[in-house]
């Protein structure tokens, strides 16, 4: 946010955890990251672990995209959304390239 900030450009916070996305949300957030959808996931989380999850994992997109909306502590973030495009904001200077 603080990044976002010093630039003057206004976010909208989007609270996953206590408005978890359903999975049409999560597909559509994807579909703007693009690329492969294990991007998303925060495999290094004890309930990933629990989940048996792994980088390697080959599920599709639409099986990633309901895990993520059922388990949302598992959502990668930050994620800026610009238009028909996101990216995630690690590290945060990977947000300049929707700026």
């Amino acid at each position: 946010m603080k990044l976002l900030q010093e630039r003057g450009v206004a976010a909208e916070v989007v609270d996953y955890l206590g408005q978890p996305p359903s999975p049409a949300g999560v597909e559509a957030l994807l579909a703007k990251l693009g690329g492969d959808p294990r991007q998303l996931v925060r495999f290094k989380e004890d309930e990933a672990k629990a989940l048996g999850l792994s980088a390697s994992d080959q599920r599709p997109a639409a099986e990633w995209a309901a895990l993520l909306a059922a388990h949302p502590k598992l959502i990668e973030r930050p994620v800026l959304e610009v238009g028909d495009r996101a990216v995630i904001g690690r590290p945060a200077e990977r947000l300049l390239e929707l700026l």
